[in-house]
């Protein structure tokens, strides 16, 4: 049976999640984490054979969490699983070392699927998003345009993102628990990426990128509700 971490800030989504494995016979459920400190307390008590992990973490980015595991003396397969797009998310996920993504609103569906190709060693992602890495791969880079938001770091892109909720720069700041300088330091190096000449253009892409690339929350189904 394989031991299972999960590390989501929404009680009921974690309550949801574990009650769905709990019910397989080769899955249990051994710890849950709402945040990446409990999580590293949960990885050396449990010692878990696998992790679903969450991109939003309150004030953290569960992306940093996938990294630290992958680069660990104890490296386990990590499934991400995220009300994000997977057209942005996904590719990021696993370049930080995840073995697979899932959308929340899929979660029910498919992660069980998911948990056991990721603990067979293969990458789980939707056909859609395997469709799209597949392209990249037989994109020439002579005929691509204007710099799109994959120039961006993980870290930038999340600035990008708050930007596009309508944060102020201090408002992100303590959201990401960084300095308020350092914020602008990513803001001046989003706009030099994206040839963005002002801050106003800033907010215009940012809230026109967030709206179309932006799993709304409050569509996302509850795990075995």
């Amino acid at each position: 049976m394989s031991k299972i971490l999960i590390v989501d800030d929404h009680p009921i989504f974690r309550m949801g999640m574990a009650e769905l494995l709990n019910q397989e016979k080769d899955f249990s459920v051994c710890a849950v984490a709402e945040d990446i400190g409990e999580a590293r307390k949960a990885l050396c008590e449990h010692e878990p054979d696998m992790a679903i992990i969450d991109i939003t973490l309150a004030k953290e980015n569960g992306l940093d969490l996938v990294k630290e595991i992958t680069a660990s003396d104890r490296p386990i397969p990590v499934l991400v699983l995220s009300m994000h797009d997977e057209s942005v998310w996904a590719e990021r996920a696993i370049r930080a070392g995840a073995k697979g993504y899932i959308m929340k609103k899929e979660a029910s569906e498919s992660v069980i699927s998911a948990l056991r190709n990721i603990s067979s060693g293969r990458i789980h992602v939707s056909a859609n998003m395997m469709a799209i890495l597949l392209d990249k791969l037989h994109v020439n880079p002579a005929t691509q345009g204007a710099p799109t938001e994959e120039v961006l770091t993980d870290r930038e892109l999340e600035v990008f993102r708050l930007i596009g909720t309508g944060l102020s720069t201090r408002e992100i700041a303590e959201r990401m628990n960084l300095g308020v300088k350092t914020i602008g330091t990513y803001r001046d190096r989003i706009k030099q990426k994206l040839f963005i000449k002002n801050a106003a253009e800033l907010t215009r892409r940012a809230v026109l990128w967030t709206e179309k690339s932006h799993t709304i929350q409050s569509d996302t189904k509850l795990v075995g509700k």
